[in-house]
């Protein structure tokens, strides 16, 4: 067995094995056990108690986090002409259509996010083998799909963010960096699982929330109780 590096040693004294820490100490830990030389993001892993295979036992959804994501966020608007003025004013990197449809067809895809309205939809079909597996295509249910871009562009550049449940009954997301403040990532991480206790099918039987964890990229996780976070 290889022996622990000094770091390594400090981050386990740290974190007590088995422990379910509060949502506000798991915020202050989490920045405490992290080594990375750089600004590592900071994510949230909550296990429910839901068949993701079975379509009312989905869920997915949006949340503005308070305090945004620690990060610059790159928009593409994809929209009408008429439309295009408003979307670069509300901060869109990347603002066109066939152009830029055509560039995704090359292969292009160094966005983080992108929004379209309704009309262009049709333009976006056969782009679905490039920008689906990227989890890049725009959906009405996030809200990425609108006649209100210039709305969907400042708000997702405010820190709104989409997270479904994935086939194992897992939502894994990022809400911020370790840069932020304790308060900060808390804020966020409070927002968020509200979000996802609020959602809560009524087809779903037993424990809703199984547990939770908060990690920073190469970090430990860190057992929040679900009782602090409600």
């Amino acid at each position: 067995m290889s022996k622990l590096t000094k770091n390594q040693k400090s981050v386990a004294e740290k974190v007590e094995a088995g422990k379910a820490y509060t949502l506000e100490e798991a915020s202050k830990l989490v920045k405490e056990i992290t080594t990375t030389k750089f600004d590592a993001s900071v994510d949230v892993d909550v296990r429910l108690g839901v068949d993701p295979r079975k379509a009312n036992q989905m869920v997915r959804g949006v949340v503005s986090l308070p305090n945004g994501t620690g990060k610059v966020t790159r928009v593409l608007c994809l929209c009408t002409p008429d439309q295009e003025a408003a979307a670069k004013e509300a901060g869109a990197d990347y603002v066109g259509l066939d152009e830029y449809v055509e560039k995704i067809k090359g292969g292009w895809t160094d966005v983080d996010v992108i929004i379209t309205m309704p009309s262009c939809m049709g333009k976006l079909g056969p782009l679905g083998r490039v920008l689906g597996p990227r989890g890049l295509m725009p959906n009405p249910k996030s809200g990425t799909v609108t006649m209100d871009v210039a709305k969907a562009v400042k708000e997702v550049k405010q820190g709104k963010i989409d997270f479904k449940v994935d086939k194992a009954g897992i939502i894994h997301t990022s809400i911020g960096k370790v840069s932020m403040t304790a308060e900060q990532i808390y804020g966020n991480a409070k927002e968020f699982i509200s979000t996802v206790i609020k959602l809560k099918p009524a087809a779903a039987k037993g424990t809703y929330i199984k547990s939770i964890f908060i990690s920073s990229t190469m970090s430990k996780g860190v057992k929040i109780d679900p009782k602090s976070a409600e």
